[in-house]
């Protein structure tokens, strides 16, 4: 059955895997032998469908000789050893097909599939879901340089990620994307049903567009001087590009040439459908015996090609010279020529090594043949045009088909067309298979053929219409910010970095603590406060409010009780009242451009453990945290925006407000991302305390994705932030995420935070950023 997946193995010397539609991977390695050919040492299975992809990932501590992860069409990724028949463990979480897999540094592996999404994944976990593409995702392949990975889609586009965001999307392609390459830290191929293959800069140019193919193309290799690279299509051509020109095609008796590496050697592994693995070398002490080079020959020779696949280019079959034109010479490697010779017509290929036409098959299916007996449909010619009735009553539909087609890619052609569901796939094939009896052209399909040669626009499934966390945020708004001090300030005496903003300094303490900074379990709130300023503002926007909005003395004198008996706990004020709650959740919903008093006084009414347990308990919790996340959307009021993620952060201080934060994080921390790109600073340093609590409530927890959601985040907000006191926070975010968690510190590495914070081990003013900086850094060495 086709072979679908090949990578050059890290041990034996010389080895490679291959993953196959029968379900199973296989460990080849060099043997001894006069036929200098390859031996299967280990044969591996644990999927229960087709495998249609393989990666190695790179010898460890615990795995010196690698690990092999293969992808399914079970939707699971299993992960082998080198030398055991059963999974080490099995990823589970994509939701179709996995058909692309890369591997990084520190073990980290990316995943592409069907369900349109790509995965990171580490130690076992899903740590990030990459979510964008709107068809599938097939191909994927992480960068050299670190926290770098990019995706290619059905959906004709290339993404460039960075710690979980797209940074970039590549469109120039005119079909789905279906394999990519790196060159370099800055550059990469890309391949496409378009018949074009691509190379491109990181920073968003296509340099070079490269054509030589006639139908698509499957899969791209770079030979270890990252300049010149092989290709492989559904052409039935492996072909070899040298200095940015096609050096050499080689075809083969497969249709679909599915794959390839190269070994280290420099010797090239090609898959096909037929089932067969062959490696081709320039070295003369590896080439095959003259027998086995005779038998390729001979059989590529007897292969059927059908003019229709436009494999053969634009062709007129009765124009056809007879074999006379075989004694002119070609005049480049590869070039293609047809001959009549008699009723047959036969394909050959000029070999410049060999100086000789080389038959590459028997040409079938043409219209001098066709004639007779060939239905037009849609200005083409077919030797079938069926009528499927798919629902009862309503309209038929034409599936055109010719004996020399694959049926399964038919029936997978006229689903897509029609926007039917997958499921009907093998009905529809079977039908063809049942209704074109005695009529196949060629050796037959396995009952299993591969119908996913990737129509321009696969998409498994339903559509997908949920909006992309890629919403735009840049939308500016006023910058009216209610109070005075953006920073808390803190009892005097109290050496903590966290409540003098700019002002701390650990210099009388660096002789006797080595790390003040992280882990920092205990959450870092907002306190200042200014009750009659608070109280004065909102008896003034009250004043102009509209009609129906406007507050009664009274409620206004319940809102002042709240916040002065939250204010001064320990004066002898009774504590606030459920009615005093109430009325504080109806006022926050007064309109956007006057709410933002109570929400300052919200701010500081969580913090009673009262005042948590009524607004964040389990009935009322779901109810405030959707409308804090409403008033953060990108296009807000900055003001509500920063008084939002501020009460977010002072909810945090009660058992009640922690396990809402933490039922909810996913969502929050996504949102709250979104404001690092609102330029205030303001906002920034709430943001920064938002991720740094999560960081503390989660470092004694051994959940890596939230884990790594958390270091996504602050390491995105990095790339924004510029306020000193925010950059502090978010590196304690990260020292308290990684500390003490070897996982937690390999996801860090992978995601480049090492690089991107380097930068601040030398910032002067304030200290406690270089000084906390380089306790992170030293954290991931």
């Amino acid at each position: 059955m086709d072979v679908r997946g090949l990578a050059s193995a890290a041990f034996p010397d010389g080895a490679f895997v291959s993953v196959s539609r029968d379900r199973t991977g296989r460990v080849w390695v060099p043997n001894s032998s006069p036929d200098k050919g390859f031996t299967e040492m280990h044969c591996m299975s644990g999927h229960s469908n087709f495998v249609s992809c393989v990666c190695i990932l790179a010898p460890s501590e615990t795995y010196p000789r690698g690990l092999i992860a293969t992808g399914g069409n079970d939707n699971n990724i299993c992960v082998f050893t080198m030398d055991q028949p059963q999974p080490l463990f099995t990823l589970k979480g994509h939701k179709n097909t996995v058909c692309t897999l890369s591997s990084g540094k520190f073990g980290t592996l990316l995943s592409g599939s069907w369900d349109t999404t790509a995965k990171v994944w580490l130690s076992e976990k899903c740590m990030m879901t990459l979510e964008g593409h709107t068809a599938a995702v097939w191909a994927v392949v992480i960068l050299p340089e670190q926290g770098l990975m990019l995706s290619g889609s059905a959906d004709k586009t290339i993404k460039l990620w960075k710690a979980g965001r797209c940074e970039k999307t590549f469109t120039g392609h005119e079909d789905c994307v279906r394999g990519l390459a790196v060159i370099s830290n800055t550059e990469f191929f890309s391949c496409s049903n378009d018949t074009s293959i691509r190379r491109w800069l990181v920073t968003g140019e296509c340099v070079q567009v490269y054509y030589s193919h006639t139908n698509y193309i499957y899969s791209l290799a770079v030979f270890p001087n990252s300049q010149d690279f092989i290709s492989t299509g559904e052409d039935r051509t492996l072909r070899i590009w040298r200095q940015g020109e096609c050096s050499q095609t080689i075809r083969l008796p497969a249709q679909s040439v599915w794959c390839c590496c190269i070994l280290p050697n420099g010797d090239i592994v090609i898959g096909a459908s037929d089932g067969i693995i062959r490696v081709f070398t320039e070295a003369e002490d590896r080439m095959a015996s003259a027998e086995d080079l005779q038998a390729f020959e001979d059989e590529l020779s007897k292969a059927t090609i059908d003019p229709k696949t436009g494999d053969l280019g634009d062709i007129k079959l009765e124009d056809l010279p007879g074999r006379e034109h075989l004694d002119e010479p070609g005049n480049r490697d590869g070039q293609t020529r047809l001959i009549k010779d008699g009723q047959k017509v036969e394909a050959y290929q000029w070999s410049v090594s060999d100086g000789r036409w080389m038959k590459i098959g028997d040409v079938v299916g043409g219209s001098n043949q066709q004639t007779s007996k060939s239905v037009m449909y849609e200005g083409k010619e077919y030797d079938y045009v069926f009528t499927i009735d798919v629902n009862e009553g309503g309209p038929s539909m034409k599936l055109p088909y010719n004996v020399s087609e694959d049926p399964w890619l038919t029936a997978h052609n006229f689903l897509q067309k029609n926007d039917l569901s997958p499921m009907f796939l093998d009905q529809v094939a079977n039908f063809i298979i049942e209704n074109t009896k005695g009529h196949v052209v060629g050796p037959a399909q396995p009952a299993g053929g591969d119908p996913f040669t990737g129509g321009a626009r696969y998409i498994p499934g339903a559509s997908d219409d949920r909006p992309g966390f890629g919403a735009d945020p840049f939308t500016g708004g006023g910058r009216y910010i209610p109070g005075s001090d953006p920073n808390p300030s803190a009892p005097a005496g109290v050496a903590d970095p966290f409540t003098g903003g700019g002002a701390y300094s650990s210099a009388a303490l660096r002789q006797t603590a080595t790390n003040i900074y992280f882990p920092k379990t205990d959450g870092v709130t907002f306190e200042q406060a200014s009750a009659p300023q608070i109280i004065a503002k909102l008896k003034e926007l009250n004043g102009g409010a509209p009609q129906d909005h406007k507050l009664s003395d009274e409620i206004l004198e319940s809102l002042e009780m709240l916040l002065m008996s939250v204010c001064e706990p320990d004066s002898s004020r009774p504590p606030p009242t459920l009615q005093q709650i109430n009325l504080l959740w109806k006022a926050s919903h007064w309109p956007e451009d006057i709410v933002f008093p109570v929400l300052d006084i919200m701010r500081l009414a969580v913090r009673h453990p009262l005042v948590n347990e009524s607004l964040c308990g389990e009935a009322e919790g779901v109810q405030l945290c959707n409308h804090l996340l409403r008033l953060m959307r990108p296009e807000g009021r900055p003001a509500n925006q920063m008084l939002a993620l501020r009460t977010l952060c002072n909810c945090f201080t009660g058992r009640h407000g922690r396990a809402l934060l933490m039922a909810q994080r996913e969502t929050v921390l996504s949102h709250a991302a979104d404001l690092a790109t609102v330029c205030n600073k303001n906002i920034h340093i709430a943001l920064a305390t938002v991720v740094l609590n999560y960081a503390g409530c989660l470092h004694s927890q051994p959940d890596l994705e939230a884990k790594a959601q958390c270091l996504s985040v602050a390491s995105r907000a990095l790339e924004t932030v510029q306020d000193k006191e925010a950059v502090f926070r978010l590196l304690v975010a990260l020292g308290t995420t990684v500390a003490s968690d070897q996982t937690a510190q390999d996801l860090a590495r992978s995601l480049g935070v090492n690089s991107q914070i380097s930068k601040y081990s030398s910032v002067s003013d304030p200290s406690k950023v270089a000084e906390c900086c380089q306790l992170v850094l030293k954290e991931l060495q």
